[in-house]
C-alpha cells in the first residue's frame, strides 16, 4: 500500500516564488543546533504562559491588584497567544523564518524583563496582551521547522519534540512556578524566569537556522480582511470563555457580547479564508479524515490532559490549602518522564509492526484510567495518592499525541507545513481555554449539585442528633469540601468516559504505515523532494 500524497493547492505557500517550495538544507550539527533553539523557544513560550498564570496569587499580591482584575492578566495573554496562531507561520514564510523567529522571540523577552516593573493594571493587561502575541507565535515554528527541515528518517522525532509543548512544559510549570516563589523568593521570576534560556535559544536560532529570503510579493496576496476580523474575533472569544464562569456566562453582558460577537467575526475570518485564493490557513485541507477527524480528536485529548496536573493541584489546593512547593512534585511525576518517553514513542512508531492508531489507542486507554483512579479521590488525599495517576498520564501523554501528529502530518506534503502548523496549534491553544472552562463549569454546576443533596441529607439527620457546640458551627465548611471533592471526582470521571470514547474514533482514523529510515536525498524536486513514499 502507497502512503497517500496529496497534491498542494495553490497559496504562497506553493507558488515557486516561495521559499517555503525550496529545497531543504541538508541536515548537519548547525542545523540541529537552530532547531533545538526552535524547540527551546516554544516550551519558553508555554513557560511564559503557566508560569505567571499559577502565581497570580503572589503576583497580585505584590502589585496590589484586586483578584478579580489580576484574572484578567491569564486573559489578555490566551487572548494574544490564540489571536496570533493562524497567522504566524505565514509571517514566516514572508519575512523569512529566522528572521521572523528573531524577532518574535527578542520581543518576548524583553517583555518578560519590564513587566515586573509596572504597577499599573491597564498597562500591565496591554504588555501581557502583546506578549502573548509575540510567544504564542514561536510554537507553530517548531512544528513548521520539524516539517521542512527534518529527513524522514527522524522527523518523527521532531514531532515527538513538538508534543513537549504539551506534554512538558504544562505539566513541569508548577514546579517552576514554585521555585520562583517560594526559593528565588521573589515573585519578579515568575517573568524573569524565561530571559536566561531565551538568550540561548536566541544565538542557536542566530548561528544554526539557514537564512532564507524574505517573499515580500506575498504582502499584495495576504487576507488582510479577514486578519482584521480574525484577530479581534478570536481574542474575544478567548475572554468570554476565560472569565464565563467567573462572571457566569451570559448573565454578564460583557460575556455576552464577548462570544457574540467574537463568534460571529471568527466566523466570517473562517468564511473569508475558504474562499480566499491565498489564505492564511487551507481549511480544505481539514477535509483529509487524518486532519479534520484527527484535529477534532486532538481537540478533545487536550482537554483530557488538562486532569493530569491542573485539575489535582486545583484540588489540593482547595482542600489542603496546600502551597505550589508542596504539590510541584504531581507536574515533576508527568513532566520530567517524556524526555524520555517522547523519543520512545517515536522509535516505536518507526516499527513496520506498529499501527500509530493502536499506539494512539493505548495512550487513551491510559489517560482514562488515571481519571478512573482519581473518581476515588477523597478529603484525605494528599500527592502519594495521585502518583499512579500521575504515572498513567506520563505514559499516555506522549503516546497519543505523538501518534496523533504522525497520522495527521504523514498526509501533509512538506511544503503545506505552514499551513498544519496553523491550524493544528489554532486548535491547540484554543482547546487550552476551552478545557479550563468546562473544568471550572462542571466544578461550579456539580459543586452546587451536591452542596445541595448534602445540606437535604443534613436537614433531615440534624433533628435526630444531639445539638453540638462547635459542630454546627462547622457544618457548612465540611459540606462545602465534601461537595467539593464529589465535584472533583465528577470531572474526573466525565473526562475519563470522553477518553475512552475517543478511542473508536481514533480506530477510524486512515491506517498509515510505518515510515522507513533510510535518508531520501536534500535535492529531490520541489513537491515531492523530502517525504517518505513507504509501501507494504
Amino acid at each position: 500500500m502507497t502512503r497517500p500524497t496529496p497534491t498542494p493547492g495553490p497559496g504562497p505557500a506553493g507558488t515557486a516564488a516561495s521559499p517555503a517550495t525550496a529545497p531543504p538544507p541538508a541536515f548537519g550539527v548547525r542545523l540541529a543546533a537552530g532547531l533545538l533553539g526552535v524547540l527551546l523557544a516554544a516550551l519558553l513560550s508555554g513557560l511564559n504562559n503557566r508560569v505567571p498564570g499559577l502565581a497570580l496569587a503572589d503576583v497580585q499580591g505584590a502589585l496590589g491588584f484586586a483578584q478579580d482584575d489580576a484574572s484578567w492578566l491569564n486573559t489578555a495573554y490566551a487572548a494574544g497567544e490564540l489571536a496570533v496562531m493562524p497567522f504566524a507561520t505565514w509571517f514566516a514564510v514572508t519575512f523569512s523564518m529566522r528572521r521572523f523567529h528573531l524577532a518574535m522571540l527578542a520581543c518576548a523577552l524583553a517583555l518578560s524583563a519590564i513587566m515586573p516593573e509596572v504597577r499599573n493594571l491597564y498597562l500591565l493587561l496591554a504588555l501581557r496582551a502583546l506578549q502573548g502575541l509575540f510567544s504564542g507565535a514561536l510554537i507553530p515554528m517548531l512544528m513548521m521547522s520539524a516539517l521542512r527541515f527534518l529527513p524522514p528518517s527522524i522527523r518523527l522525532h521532531g514531532l515527538a519534540l513538538y508534543a513537549m509543548t504539551a506534554t512538558f512544559a504544562p505539566n513541569v510549570a508548577l514546579w517552576l512556578a514554585a521555585l520562583c516563589v517560594d526559593r528565588l523568593e521573589d515573585w519578579r521570576w515568575v517573568y524573569w524566569h524565561t530571559i536566561p534560556l531565551g538568550l540561548v535559544a536566541m544565538g542557536l536560532i542566530a548561528w544554526g537556522m539557514p537564512k532564507m529570503p524574505p517573499a515580500l510579493s506575498r504582502l499584495r496576496q495576504g487576507n488582510w480582511p479577514g486578519m482584521a476580523l480574525g484577530v479581534p474575533g478570536l481574542a474575544l472569544v478567548v475572554a468570554g470563555l476565560d472569565q464565563g464562569v467567573r462572571l457566569d456566562w451570559f448573565h454578564s453582558p460583557l460575556i455576552t457580547a464577548a462570544l457574540g460577537v467574537g463568534t460571529v467575526f471568527t466566523a466570517l475570518f473562517l468564511a473569508s479564508e475558504w474562499r480566499h485564493p491565498a489564505p492564511f490557513m487551507r481549511l480544505q485541507m481539514l477535509g483529509r479524515r487524518n486532519l479534520g477527524l484527527g484535529f477534532s480528536v486532538f481537540v478533545c485529548l487536550l482537554l483530557t490532559m488538562a486532569t493530569a496536573v491542573t485539575l489535582p493541584a486545583g484540588v489540593l489546593g482547595r482542600l489542603q490549602a496546600f502551597r505550589m512547593e508542596q504539590m510541584a512534585s504531581i507536574g515533576l511525576i508527568v513532566g520530567l518522564p517524556q524526555l524520555v518517553l517522547g523519543p520512545a514513542v517515536a522509535l516505536l512508531l518507526y516499527q513496520r509492526w506498529v499501527d500509530a492508531r493502536h499506539v494512539f489507542a493505548a495512550g487513551l486507554a491510559c489517560i482514562a484510567a488515571a481519571c478512573w483512579l482519581g473518581t476515588d479521590i477523597t478529603s484525605e488525599w494528599m500527592v502519594p495518592q495521585l502518583v499512579w495517576a500521575g504515572i498513567l498520564q506520563a505514559i499516555g501523554q506522549p503516546m497519543a499525541v505523538i501518534a496523533l501528529l504522525f497520522l495527521a502530518t504523514s498526509v501533509v506534503q512538506p511544503m503545506e507545513g505552514p499551513y498544519v502548523a496553523g491550524i493544528v496549534n489554532t486548535f491547540r491553544a484554543f482547546s487550552s481555554v476551552l478545557g479550563g472552562a468546562i473544568i471550572g463549569q462542571l466544578t461550579a454546576v456539580r459543586g452546587h449539585f451536591h452542596v445541595e443533596m448534602l445540606l437535604d441529607q443534613a436537614g433531615r439527620l440534624l433533628p435526630r442528633l444531639p445539638p453540638p457546640d462547635p459542630g454546627a458551627s462547622s457544618l457548612a465548611a465540611l459540606v462545602s469540601q465534601q461537595a467539593s471533592i464529589l465535584a472533583a471526582a465528577d470531572v474526573y470521571r466525565v473526562f475519563g468516559w470522553l477518553a475512552l470514547l475517543l478511542i473508536p474514533v481514533v480506530l477510524k482514523l486512515q491506517h498509515i504505515p510505518a515510515p522507513t529510515q533510510t535518508r531520501t536525498p536534500q535535492a529531490a524536486p520541489t513537491g515531492t523532494g523530502t517525504q517518505t513514499r513507504t509501501t507494504h
